[in-house]
Formats: C-alpha cells, structure tokens, sequence
C-alpha cells in the first residue's frame, strides 16, 4: 500500500489541527504513489462503477458519463481502496487528530467536471452526519492539480471551536444538498484561507470546520479529488435523523434525474 512521501510528525499536526480545525501536508504522497492511485481509480471508475447503485454514484448529467461528480462508499467495493482508507497513514492521521480510535465511514470521489463542476457550498460536514459528540474527520487528496480557477478548498480558521452548527438551508448542488445561510461575515472573510496544491497534496479538516470551494471555471481541467470519513469510537449516530435526510435526499435527486 501507498506509504507517505516523507514522515509524519503526529504531534505536531494534532496542535495544529486544534488550533485552526484543519491540517495540510504537501505532499502525502510522492508522484509515483500518486500515479498508482489515479490508475486503480480509473480500473475502479471501468469495472466497478457499472455495478454500484444508482444512488451512490452522481453524475453532473446522468445522460453523459464522462461528467462523473461523486462516488461513495469506495471501501465496500474494492480491496485496494479497502486498504487506501482503513491501513495507510491517513488512517493513523484520523485516529491522531480526534485523539481516539478512528473508525472508517466513507471512502468517496469528489471531481468537477471541466467547466461545468458546480462550486461547493459553505457548510459544515457534521451537519450531514447526526452524531453525539459530533467527532469526525475528513480527508481530502488532490489527485490533480488544484487552484483558484479549478476550484481549490477554502477553510475558516478557527470554525470548529464555535458550539453547535451554523444555519444550513437547501443547495441544490448535487453532493452537497445543504449550505450555511449565513456565510460571508467579517470573521468569515478574514479567517478564510485557500489551499491550492499539487497532485498528492492532502488535507485533513474536524467535521464542524466550515470549508466551501469554488466552481471549476477551466474548460480543459477537472479537479478530481479522493474524501476519507472517519467518525471517533465515542460518537453515536442518530440513525432515525440521518435515515429520513437520506430517503429525502434520494428522492430529491432521482425528481431531478441525478440518480
């Protein structure tokens, strides 16, 4: 399996998660490694994605295949990804920053298609995910080049020391069904901070940091990305809250001939 660039000072990325509710390292993994990932990932998006359901694979245009936007649960399919999220060292990285045993959740595929990718909403990642105490992490590994034009991520410094959620309100983009309805504050633009990067860079941010990234505007590059979720061994799931926000997000998105 694919094994850091460089080491990892563990110590010194859970202070600075603490602090700003995010980490970045450039690279976690050298091009080689990245090579490798981005050609299971095209072996997975020929052999497995045909036989995924419907409702966790999402296309900008259903009708048009070479808009694939999202994948989920890349862990449960396939035996490399498997191991990707559950045995590498963003598996240690997770279990380092929320301070406890990590526990896999989601392996997910995040792109924007070449001038037609959607800009992601503001939002809060444990919003989505009903838990008491809200202890997650996600991952996120660029597979290609990103910046401002393609539609880097952007985080709010400090975010994730606020008590209990923004406000969130329908999207309506797809993968991304809810948003902060009161963003653009002072503190908000202040703290903002970009995170353009080359292949093989990785962020890691706690599941009430508010993020938000733009449209992809280039009509030649898509931003292909990999997503870990990780949830803390204390946190419980509210399964009633999250089984009805899912039916009610399928439905939507099969009205709208998403999935």
């Amino acid at each position: 399996m694919p094994t850091a660039a460089n080491e990892i000072d563990l110590a010194k990325i859970r202070t600075e998660f603490d602090r700003d509710g995010y980490v970045a390292v450039r690279p976690l993994f050298d091009a080689a490694t990245m090579a490798e990932i981005n050609r299971e990932l095209e072996r997975y998006i020929a052999d497995i994605v045909p036989k995924m359901p419907d409702s966790e694979v999402y296309y900008e245009d259903r009708n048009d295949r070479s808009t694939l936007k999202q994948m989920q649960k890349m862990s449960v399919y396939d035996d490399y990804f498997r191991d990707l999220i559950e045995t590498d060292v963003i598996h240690d990285m997770a279990a380092a920053v929320l301070g406890e045993e990590a526990v896999v959740q989601n392996l997910q595929y995040f792109n924007k298609p070449a001038g037609i990718g959607q800009a992601t909403p503001p939002h809060q990642d444990g919003y989505y995910f009903h838990l008491t105490p809200c202890k997650a992490v996600t991952g996120w590994l660029a597979l290609e080049p990103v910046d401002h034009e393609n539609g880097c991520i952007h985080y709010v410094r400090g975010s994730h020391k606020a008590t209990g959620f923004r406000p969130h309100g329908r999207s309506n983009v797809l993968g991304f069904s809810q948003g902060i309805t009161d963003f653009g504050t002072d503190a908000d633009k202040a703290n903002t901070e970009a995170f353009p990067g080359d292949v093989g860079t990785f962020l890691m941010h706690d599941a009430r940091t508010v993020h938000w990234a733009g449209a992809n505007r280039s009509a030649t590059r898509s931003r292909r990305a990999l997503g870990f979720v990780y949830f803390g061994k204390s946190a419980r799931i509210d399964q009633e809250a999250k089984a009805a926000y899912q039916a009610k997000l399928d439905a939507d998105l099969r009205a709208a001939n998403k999935i």
